[in-house]
């Protein structure tokens, strides 16, 4: 269906492309999501070095589609498991889990796919109308006259009458979003097919000719019992429409281009967070905000003081409002299921650990991703001159089992200490 020359190549790969494969805008593109960290790019005597980072997904130039394809390899139908419980959006229709098992490997081809099923069960149940008023010059009277504007206008001739209407029409923001969000991933996915039936049901859906003016759109909006049903398709349609750039999960700095780009640190921090907020408040803990405990801050140094935080705290609880236990949770996207956990986050887990840990058993918790296997375990004894320093928890959560079987482990072996 493209013209483009498809360029494939791993998470943290690199490929070389010439200068008849980057366009001035291109450059521009590409140096934004450098400047992002998405990428790097660098200028050589025969053209350009590309590095991906931990961004995958499609990027869709000028003359060449970009496909960054995870380290983590992950079923299309799992990925959107995984995808949909980071997210919160509602469980996946029937229709549309058959689709992800035979859609084509792509992330668009996959997003776009649980776009169009939520479009298509809001067309068969009904859009959305809503009461709109315009303006028109017609034959006869239709609504109300408006005597100004005929008497100004049209100085008494009753040829053509300007009248004011107020009818329900389905051209309101909610229906504007998924046409524009429509639009926008035809042009991106591969299957032929999927194409056609996205240029079907965006024939349906008004749409917006402006960006910028849609993202404000959604960004205000307000989900009642009027529009709640929109949700779903919604979360899919903000995931096209920022390129990949979600509130909170993915990297949304203002970087506008024509694809689909995920962060999956971020995604997988989503994860997690999300995971085991459920696990711990099983058990009665709850997460704690920054007010109710500060990071842990250096201050000395030359400049300013610097404070930094787990991507996680859970607090015990407790009859005062403060809690009197803490757990600090860091999820990290490395592949601790074939190697050793690195120096770096040894030194940064046993900070956390003391910084925020009971004194008398610091320990702290890093969650990291395993692609089959089943789930894994183990506990760092840190040590030192005088004795045990802390522990530190490594739990491993298989990404080829459904999320809500992965929460249930982590609910299992979330090392909580005694309040």
């Amino acid at each position: 269906m493209h013209d483009h020359t498809e360029i494939r190549l791993g998470e943290y790969g690199s490929t070389s492309l010439t200068t008849a494969h980057l366009t001035p805008r291109d450059v521009d593109h590409l140096r934004a999501l450098q400047r992002h960290r998405c990428l790097d790019l660098e200028q050589n005597p025969t053209g350009w070095r590309l590095k991906a980072h931990a961004t995958v997904g499609v990027l869709v130039l000028d003359r060449v589609r970009l496909i960054i394809e995870p380290k983590f390899a992950i079923a299309g139908d799992r990925l959107m498991d995984w995808l949909t419980y980071a997210l919160g959006a509602p469980a996946p229709l029937p229709v549309a889990a058959r689709r992800w098992d035979t859609s084509p490997d792509g992330l668009a081809d996959l997003v776009a796919t649980a776009l169009l099923t939520e479009c298509e069960r809001l067309l068969h149940d009904g859009l959305r109308r809503e009461y709109v008023r315009r303006q028109a010059l017609a034959s006869a009277v239709r609504g109300s006259l408006d005597v100004t504007a005929q008497v100004t206008r049209r100085y008494g001739q009753l040829d053509k009458l300007h009248v004011r209407t107020f009818d329900r029409e389905t051209d309101t923001w909610d229906n504007r979003v998924l046409g524009t969000a429509l639009r926008v991933a035809r042009t991106l996915v591969t299957g032929p097919q999927l194409a056609r039936d996205l240029h079907s049901a965006a024939q349906e859906f008004p749409h917006s000719p402006s960006l910028a003016s849609v993202l404000r759109a959604l960004d205000r909006t307000r989900y009642t019992r009027l529009n709640a049903r929109y949700r779903a398709a919604h979360i899919w349609a903000r995931l096209l429409l920022r390129g990949g750039g979600v509130t909170d999960l993915l990297a949304d700095r203002g970087v506008v281009t024509d694809g689909l780009l995920l962060a999956m640190p971020a995604l997988w921090e989503a994860v997690v967070r999300r995971m085991f907020i459920d696990a711990a408040g099983s058990q009665g803990w709850r997460p704690v905000s920054v007010t109710e405990a500060k990071g842990v801050t250096v201050r000395g140094d030359l400049g300013a003081s610097s404070t930094f935080r787990p991507d996680l705290v859970l607090g015990s609880p407790g009859r005062d409002p403060a809690p009197r236990r803490l757990l600090p949770v860091d999820a990290k996207y490395k592949r601790y299921d074939r190697s050793g956990v690195g120096s770096t986050d040894v030194h940064q887990l046993l900070t956390y650990s003391t910084g925020y840990g009971p004194k008398d058993d610091p320990r702290a918790v890093i969650v990291h991703p395993r692609t089959g296997g089943g789930h894994s375990q183990r506990t760092l004894q840190i040590n030192g001159h005088h004795g045990p320093l802390g522990s530190i928890h490594v739990i491993g959560l298989d990404t080829q089992v459904p999320p809500q079987q992965a929460a249930a482990h982590a609910a299992s072996v979330v090392p909580l200490p005694h309040p």
